[in-house]
């Protein structure tokens, strides 16, 4: 599947392809203009995890207390999705500088999106980079969403942050790549 934002680039570039047809020139800048868009707004389906799962795809490059950091690069699904169920309390974008992605930076342009449920309140930010010219926020406060369901996406690199509430864990560590909708987070069991 495609992402629905890849749509109008994509039929953009494909009424491009007579014009590569009949002048050569095109044929190759045409042609990796549709293999990057075709790879970049990809929207595969997924399995969900049990438990707190990952809200994007990339490599986990930063961990510490409840706050999980993934770095999405050019090839990661940049479709974001919905760690647990429960209800949109608040979405807050905030303008700010766009460094590249892999840095992790203060004051970065970001959208901020808490669920809450009975376990408590989670959120998700996603973060612009150097490249990403857009965040997209597929949902709204008040809404209801069920863990997994797509809740936004970055165009072109970026950054997503998870946050988790007291008493859960994560089972994944830094250096390790994860799907959206894989499993990161587990509840503490209290004996």
């Amino acid at each position: 599947m495609l992402a629905k934002e890849g749509i109008k680039i994509l039929a953009f570039e494909i009424c491009l392809i007579p014009f590569a047809i009949f002048n050569h020139y095109l044929a190759i800048p045409v042609t990796l203009a549709l293999a990057l868009t075709l790879l970049f707004f990809r929207d595969p389906d997924r399995k969900i995890g049990e438990g707190v799962v990952s809200p994007a795809d990339g490599k986990i490059d930063y961990i510490e207390g409840n706050r999980m950091e993934i770095f999405l690069n050019v090839f990661d699904c940049h479709v974001n999705r919905s760690p647990v169920d429960g209800i949109v309390k608040s979405i807050r974008y905030t303008r700010g500088s766009k460094p590249p992605a892999f840095l992790r930076r203060e004051n970065v342009e970001r959208n901020e999106i808490v669920i809450e449920n009975g376990d408590g309140t989670f959120k998700v930010v996603q973060m612009a980079g150097i490249f990403a010219r857009r965040i997209i926020c597929y949902v709204k406060e008040g809404e209801r969403v069920e863990k997994g369901d797509k809740i936004g996406m970055i165009v072109f690199g970026s950054r997503v942050v998870l946050e988790v509430p007291e008493g859960f864990e994560f089972v994944k560590k830094v250096g390790e790549r994860v799907k959206a909708g894989e499993t990161v987070a587990r509840k503490v069991c209290k004996d």
